[in-house]
């Protein structure tokens, strides 16, 4: 005669319980005391929605609900007086009938319900929020009340890309993302009448329910950012900022805004080299990497309209926003000259080196950053060449003009008068600017542009027949070295400083022989100012 309740399965953890008013969504058997089953929500493939304590139920079903738990499970008896009473419902349920309702409780919500929003993992650092108009990033799985997974972002391995709070989502979403910073969980529960309400999605989503979305925020920008950047690093001297139309060399590690490693010029061994603000690379970048000095180190981040949009790139997804580590280990402009910083001239200075002087110096040779590369202290033994000869590079010739034996000077050089694109492979990097620390030990006059041997005094009239020593009328390769190394060890003579003797000599005894027989004739002969009025080079 009285109302049963049996609570065969309670949850462990039950935050809400059905009060009269609330809006419910449940599964029953019903049947009759004897076991035969009069009705079932299961058959029909659909839960019972209805609203609890307000005569929408037999009195009975109204007072069972009360203090349910999602996921409680009772077995309710209903007398007669609390069910159908005496009149029963013709050809379902005879008339002073006892009901039995095996009820699972699904959903459970208030029309005064708000969206609930609990943060359970913020990040100790939060620079911004999520605004109305911003476009997020996040990855989520979307349950009913009960438990019950409908989707979830993961299983697609894909973001949910969407701008907040202009419509794009349903209006509990809308809300519930509101204010999360990138890097935060948080469980959002949306009643129906702010997500898919009475109808639901026509697909997964039944109409009247309750949505649970545990959201974890990967991303978030505003179409109305720019670049941001922030300064790690930027050292004490800095002389020269990048412009428009440098040439940069630097290292940086690439991620997105939740930290995950997309690039990295590191893990190549090989800086990424490029000029800037001509498009070479992504807007953003373009932007970011200006007013840098070399050995700078900052941080730029870029929005996905100014880094690779809405279709990503790679491992990059659309739509996200990228942050560079970036460090500049050097930059310069094609049109930079070589660049000379004078340290120490002696007080007599002067004969100052010129093309074709035989040079002896001292070198520290470095990149830009201050990577040693070599060094000729190291090697204890000084570099030798014959300046403008081609025995360096172009920069290195142009560096060790005007110099005095003592004076200490700091020669920059950028790349294309030095090393190129190419470099030198294990020892110099492409594009490379290097920075030699030069101190000029020795300095032997060369001889006039042109000539490889001159004489000190007077030439003797009777040339040939001097270097002829046989007197055959021939004069072959033995005999012409032969009289230079004399005239040389006499000081009637003086070859260039800083070349192979014997290379010199057969340079000069093959532009006598002009038939190529191996042998000089008297005819063939000729004095360098005899070669110039026909306009022969004996070089």
């Amino acid at each position: 005669s009285e109302l049963g309740v049996e609570r065969r399965f309670v949850p462990e953890s039950c935050p809400r319980a059905v009060r009269p008013g609330d809006f419910v969504r449940y599964h029953y058997l019903g049947a009759f005391p004897d076991g035969t089953r009069f009705d079932s929500s299961y058959d029909r493939g659909s839960t019972f929605n209805v609203f609890v304590g307000k005569g929408q139920l037999i009195a009975g079903m109204d007072q069972a609900l009360v203090g349910m738990c999602v996921n409680e499970r009772r077995f309710v008896k209903i007398p007669p007086k609390l069910a159908y009473g005496t009149e029963g419902v013709p050809g379902v349920i005879p008339p002073n009938a006892v009901l039995h309702f095996d009820v699972l409780l699904i959903d459970l919500w208030n029309l005064e319900d708000e969206v609930q929003v609990r943060t359970y993992f913020r990040p100790e650092k939060c620079p911004r929020t999520v605004q109305v108009s911003d476009f997020v990033r996040y990855h989520y799985n979307g349950t009913f009340l009960d438990g019950t997974l409908f989707d979830s972002s993961h299983n697609r391995m894909r973001t949910y890309d969407t701008y907040v709070g202009i419509g794009w989502l349903i209006p509990g979403m809308d809300q519930g993302l509101l204010g999360m910073c990138v890097g935060e969980k948080r469980i959002i529960t949306i009643p129906p009448f702010m997500a898919y309400g009475e109808d639901g999605d026509g697909k997964k989503i039944p109409g009247q329910a309750s949505l649970v979305f545990d959201v974890v925020l990967l991303d978030l920008h505003n179409p109305k950012d720019g670049i941001a950047i922030e300064n790690q690093l930027v050292p004490e001297s800095c002389e020269r900022r990048s412009q428009t139309g440098d040439f940069l060399r630097y290292h940086y590690n690439g991620t997105l805004l939740d930290g995950t490693l997309f690039d990295s010029s590191y893990s190549r061994n090989h800086t990424y080299d490029t000029y800037v603000g001509k498009g070479y690379v992504i807007a953003g970048m373009d932007e970011g990497l200006l007013g840098v000095c070399t050995g700078e180190k900052r941080r730029i981040i870029i929005p996905p309209h100014l880094g690779y949009g809405e279709e990503g790139r790679g491992k990059i997804p659309g739509s996200a926003v990228l942050v560079f580590d970036i460090h500049v280990v050097d930059f310069h402009n094609p049109s930079d000259s070589v660049s000379i910083t004078i340290h120490y001239k002696p007080s007599n200075c002067t004969v100052l080196s010129k093309k074709g002087d035989y040079l002896k110096y001292h070198y520290n040779a470095s990149l830009l950053d201050g990577t040693l590369l070599d060094s000729t202290h190291s090697l204890g033994k000084t570099y030798n060449i014959v300046l403008g000869s081609g025995q360096v590079v172009l920069g290195m010739d142009m560096g060790l003009q005007d110099m005095c034996v003592g004076e200490r000077r700091t020669v920059v050089i950028p790349p294309h008068l030095g090393y190129g694109e190419d470099g030198v492979e294990g020892e110099v990097p492409g594009s490379a600017v290097l920075v030699f620390d030069i101190e000029l030990l020795e300095l032997v006059s060369g001889l006039p542009e042109g000539y490889m041997f001159v004489w000190n005094g007077e030439v003797s009239p009777n040339l040939f027949e001097e270097i002829d020593q046989n007197h055959d009328g021939e004069v072959l390769l033995e005999e012409f070295s032969e009289y230079i190394q004399t005239q040389v060890d006499t000081g009637k003579g003086k070859l260039a400083p800083g070349f192979d003797f014997e290379k010199i000599v057969k340079n000069m005894f093959t532009n006598q022989d002009r038939d190529g027989n191996g042998k000089v004739t008297a005819a063939e002969f000729k004095l360098k100012d005899q070669e110039a009025k026909e306009e022969h080079d004996e070089l």
